[in-house]
């Protein structure tokens, strides 16, 4: 057997010495300087040759650098020098040799899967493998020949398999009355003799028998490790487990050679050879070459691609995430429990991110180029794109069909961004050549994009990590084509990506976990510290119970330290603040707090300050509520979660207390809206609250608001933030002469409209 390198550029003299060129002239690319390069994967035999000629997966190559020597090397060697791999005076051990022959029969079966999955491919080049016939011979002696060789006696021989084991079995059951009335004990019940222990007409040692024992245990255990579709129709009590690794490690051909003279028949012996030469893989079988055959795939990397998305990806992603708008496709994409919130057995329901992935088929080794990593880095921002896309449509239908896991990467409490993990993964070959490790180890290079520093939860800042994944076991987990493995390891790899991006994350970054203390509303903190928590706060958690949880991420860089400080103290008065790395349920650092209402006055020194003259021309509105529930519904104990006060619109015939004219309202130009609790307007206390934006809302719209007992139609001032102003106002003052110049009109407790202006007169002392 001829072993080749994919991608690899031979000297042409050194393949006309080992006398490989004709057998591949029309398959060879020779560029310009020379070299010969053969850009397939897969086998060729070569009537020319009378040999195999195997192209292996260039991954197979460890690229060294100069101060190696600079030149590619496969198990220490040059690929020149393992060429013919059937050389026992050569460079390759036995192991090797072995090896090289079992990657070929992966490699077989990863093709033929991969055929069978993608009817539509044009990358394999394929003339059907030659059947058994009487014409002329050839000698082989790869594994995959007989593999191939003892499937198709299996199918093609049925008649004969089936009459030699009726003949084996023929008398078996059958009763000697002889021996049983000699040596068997005998019980006579109404008069007639019952035998206990019959004894039947058994043959001491059946040769056929164990020869068909051992064929079908081989096609059993290759049907099962190589997943090769084998029909098993016989009724023998196989050998397995630990007993067939007894025939695998050199039993088997020890003893097939002790039954070898049993059998003359033409079949038989034929039987026999095959067997013997699965068990010593180096014995030589005739196989007929009438023509030349050939499995090979011209860009593997496809291949590679399209085993990773099998093994790691999803296939049902929403239309435009893989495929994206501008053109771009994403290699590997999955949904999967995201990265902040807590770990799976820590969590009650699964919150999920997308995961982004790019198979990378390079030699062992290799880089990623700059040009593959902003490529990650476009597949990020056109998903954040896509996300945000369908969270500001109105189609309802769409969101449901498009994101039915309900997943948003933005915040609106924190206007901050989910992380999404992206990674490249490439491939390596296990250093002990082992097809069963399904090792998976991560680089040490991390690349990052950002526009602003120190803010981890920024729909700019984006981190991509780097895999390796042993390239024997998924190619062998593919090839094997069992779903149930391919599934588990789907899960376990999975959850391995998450930690090994949560470990990163917990290296470069401190997680802190907080929670509002007593009397603080989380909410209009942060919008009033907005440009000091941008990007550090996100709301991974949301509400767990009744209690508010925030996680807040900080650079572990030292140029940060001073920023991280002041974040800290910033937080800390008004949040309990734990470390807590991500991935950590917040409950098992944070203490318990006992939420107050959600009204509750928020410190003076938390609130913006407006200077009053500044106003003199724009309109303030003074309000009341009536009780504490109706001020949690104005701070937020709505359906939108939103801080917003409304006012009664007048409607003709509908006699309503306290309403005013729309067009009032909206011409008005109302900045502020002052409010104090209905009845203690003589304590002088009230809240003031800057106006965002105002809307009308129907009877039915309250209802949905879950407004008590809505009538008629509202308008509704929508509150940015909760504010403090300059002077004081005496409020108890303002409210008693306005009574006394309304005397007949007011009703109390309706809104009432006046300028900046007016209220400087009522400066508190």
């Amino acid at each position: 057997m001829k072993v080749l390198i994919e991608g690899y550029y031979y000297d042409p003299a050194v393949l006309e010495h080992e006398q490989v060129t004709d057998g591949l002239i029309e398959y060879h690319r020779r560029p310009s300087d020379g070299f010969v390069c053969y850009n397939y994967v897969g086998h060729v035999y070569s009537p020319k040759l009378k040999d195999y000629i195997f192209f292996l997966p260039k991954v197979v190559l460890e690229e060294k650098s100069k101060e190696d020597g600079g030149a590619d090397r496969v198990f220490g060697e040059k690929p020149e020098d393992i060429i013919c791999v059937s050389d026992k005076d050569g460079k390759l051990d036995a192991p090797q040799r072995g090896f090289i022959c079992e990657l070929a029969v992966w490699v077989y079966r990863a093709l033929m899967i991969y055929r069978e999955t993608h009817p539509n491919q044009n990358i394999l080049l394929e003339r059907n493998i030659a059947q058994i016939g009487n014409r002329r011979q050839r000698l082989s002696d790869t594994l995959l020949d007989i593999i191939l060789e003892l499937i198709r006696f299996n199918r093609d021989n049925q008649n004969y398999l089936l009459f030699v084991l009726k003949s084996i079995h023929s008398g078996y059951n059958k009763i000697n009355w002889r021996r049983t009335i000699s040596h068997s004990q005998t019980i006579v019940q109404d008069g007639v003799p019952v035998y206990l222990r019959p004894v039947n007409k058994k043959k001491q040692v059946n040769y056929d028998e164990e020869l068909f024992i051992i064929y079908y245990s081989i096609l059993n255990y290759v049907s099962n490790h190589y997943g090769f579709h084998v029909n098993i129709n016989m009724g023998f009590e196989l050998i397995t487990g630990s007993k067939l690794k007894h025939y695998l490690e050199g039993y088997g051909r020890v003893r097939m050679r002790q039954i070898r003279y049993k059998y003359f028949s033409d079949k038989a012996l034929r039987l026999w050879e095959l067997c013997y030469a699965f068990f010593d893989k180096s014995h030589a079988i005739n196989v007929h070459d009438d023509q030349k055959e050939y499995l090979l795939a011209q860009n593997f990397n496809i291949i590679f691609e399209a085993i990773i998305d099998e093994l790691v990806g999803s296939k049902d992603i929403p239309s435009g995430l893989k495929e994206q708008k501008d053109g771009k496709r994403v290699d590997h994409m999955y949904t999967f429990a995201d990265l902040v919130y807590p770990d799976a057995q820590q969590r009650q329901a699964q919150r999920d991110i997308y995961y982004i992935g790019d198979s990378k088929y390079y030699k062992i080794g290799s880089s990623v180029g700059d040009d593959s990593v902003y490529k990650q880095y476009t597949y990020a921002r056109n998903v954040i794109q896509w996300n945000l896309d369908l969270f500001l449509s109105d189609d309802e239908e769409k969101k449901q069909k498009d994101n039915p896991k309900n997943i948003w990467l933005r915040d609106e409490a924190t206007e901050g961004y989910n992380i999404i993990p992206n990674f490249f993964i490439s491939a390596f070959v296990d250093d002990k050549l082992s097809f069963e490790n399904d090792n998976l180890r991560k680089r040490e290079t991390v690349f990052n994009a950002r526009q602003f520093e120190n803010r981890l939860f920024d729909r700019d800042t984006l981190i991509v990590t780097h895999y390796d994944v042993n390239f024997l076991y998924v190619l062998s987990l593919y090839a094997r084509n069992n779903a149930f493995s391919k599934t588990s390891w789907k899960v376990q790899v999975r959850e391995l990506f998450r930690k090994n991006i949560q470990d990163e994350l917990n290296s470069k970054y401190s997680f802190y976990a907080i929670t509002p203390r007593e009397g603080v509303n989380a909410e209009q903190f942060i919008q009033q510290n907005f440009q000091q928590l941008l990007g550090k706060v996100y709301t991974p958690f949301g509400e767990i119970g009744s209690q508010e949880y925030y996680s807040v991420a900080l650079d572990n860089g030292d140029r940060f330290a001073d920023e991280n400080e002041r974040t800290l103290s910033l937080l800390t008065p008004y949040f309990y603040t734990e470390r807590c790395p991500i991935g950590t349920n917040p409950e098992s650092v944070l203490p318990k707090v006992k939420q107050q209402a959600i009204g509750t006055v928020i410190p003076t020194s938390l609130l913006t300050l407006h200077y009053v003259q500044r106003y003199v021309k724009d309109n303030f509105l003074i309000g009341c509520y009536k009780d504490e529930a109706q001020l949690s519904w104005i701070l937020g104990a709505n359906d939108k979660g939103t801080n917003l006060y409304n006012v009664r619109i007048y409607t003709k015939g509908l006699k309503r207390a306290g309403t005013m004219k729309r067009s009032q309202l909206e011409q008005g130009g109302i900045k502020f809206v002052i409010l104090y609790r209905l009845g203690e307007d003589f304590k002088n206390e009230y809240r003031v609250f800057h106006v965002h934006h105002h809307a009308v809302m129907s009877e039915d719209r309250m209802r949905q608001a879950l407004y008590p007992n809505p009538q008629g139609n509202y308008f509704c001032f929508v509150f940015d933030e909760e504010v403090t102003i300059n002077p004081d106002i005496n409020l108890v003052r303002f409210l008693t002469e306005y009574r006394i110049d309304t005397e007949n009109e007011y009703q109390e407790g309706a809104p009432i409209v006046t300028t900046g202006e007016k209220l400087m007169q009522y400066q508190s002392t």
